[in-house]
């Protein structure tokens, strides 16, 4: 049986970039990955007996994150209802091209997923949608669109 430490050890990197991207929070990524992790740790008898549990803490990861980002926009809304918009604001922490990471920001939830698992994983496109538990060529639309969307924002060819 795979031991958790070792599991957390070479996946909660990888898995806090993931949900970063998908969140569009370096910081809040993490904080999500750590909660996916201990949702695993706490069925770890069982998910260490799959094919590939990082896939199902990867998906939770996502899902989580898919949430958390409509609780920020949600959120934001509000308090910019109240006036008090000024001073608060999504401020993702990240490096790297801001231009990128604002196009990427502005891609739907599953587009940015793909993206985060593509080019920041290396996965293939079988195993995106095995993480994803969606279809391959859901997946291949998904990241064609997302990669469509991304050289318009940045204005670039496809």
């Amino acid at each position: 049986m795979l031991n958790f430490d070792e599991f957390y050890e070479r996946e909660f990197a990888s898995i806090a970039v993931v949900a970063g991207t998908v969140l569009g929070d370096r910081v809040a990524g993490e904080d999500i990955a750590q909660e996916a992790l201990a949702r695993a740790a706490q069925r770890w008898e069982e998910i260490s007996q799959y094919d590939r549990p990082g896939a199902w803490v990867r998906r939770v990861a996502i899902n989580l994150a898919s949430n958390g980002r409509r609780s920020r926009r949600r959120e934001l809304r509000a308090v910019t209802k109240l006036g008090a918009g000024a001073e608060y604001s999504e401020q993702p922490q990240r490096l790297g091209d801001p231009a990128v990471w604002q196009a990427v920001s502005a891609l739907p939830s599953r587009q940015r997923a793909v993206i985060a698992l593509r080019y920041l994983e290396d996965r293939s496109v079988a195993e995106i949608a095995d993480i994803l538990e969606i279809s391959v060529s859901a997946t291949t639309s998904s990241l064609h669109k997302a990669r469509v969307r991304l050289a318009a924002a940045l204005g670039e060819q496809p």
